[in-house]
């Protein structure tokens, strides 16, 4: 099988509910996101997929999602706060932990009908989490 990797790297801000540690308070990331595409055989122009349209795409998604964005879980009690100031966050039905990432970024590739194989979320330099089909 051939396979490619595609890195897209963005900021976040998050916090964990139910988390016992500093990662209960709102703090942020710098995120690298590696995308691996998968095929058995290649396109006409000898690619799995150009690395530039994967990038474009993947990109735009990210950029408009997760970007500079507060990922919060649905109930978190700041959320009231913010809306009432205005502020911008994203409100999701999970903990947004490296592992609920790298599942929504595949998740989307795979929709937009990509041979994704693999996300792996860096949440920083050393720790990391994967999701794969």
């Amino acid at each position: 099988m051939y396979r490619i990797t595609e890195e897209v790297r963005f900021c976040y801000g998050h916090r964990l509910m139910e988390y016992v540690g500093r990662c209960a308070r709102i703090h942020g990331h710098n995120a690298r996101v590696e995308i691996v595409l998968g095929a058995a055989t290649l396109d006409r122009r000898g690619f799995v997929m150009d690395f530039d349209e994967l990038e474009t795409r993947v990109r735009a998604w990210i950029d408009a999602t997760l970007d500079h964005r507060l990922l919060l879980r649905r109930d978190d009690p700041v959320i009231p706060a913010l809306e009432a100031a205005g502020e911008v966050f994203v409100a999701l039905d999970e903990n947004p932990t490296a592992e609920f990432l790298a599942r929504t970024i595949f998740d989307h590739v795979k929709r937009e009908g990509l041979p994704v194989v693999e996300v792996r979320f860096w949440e920083t330099d050393t720790s990391v989490a994967s999701y794969s089909a």
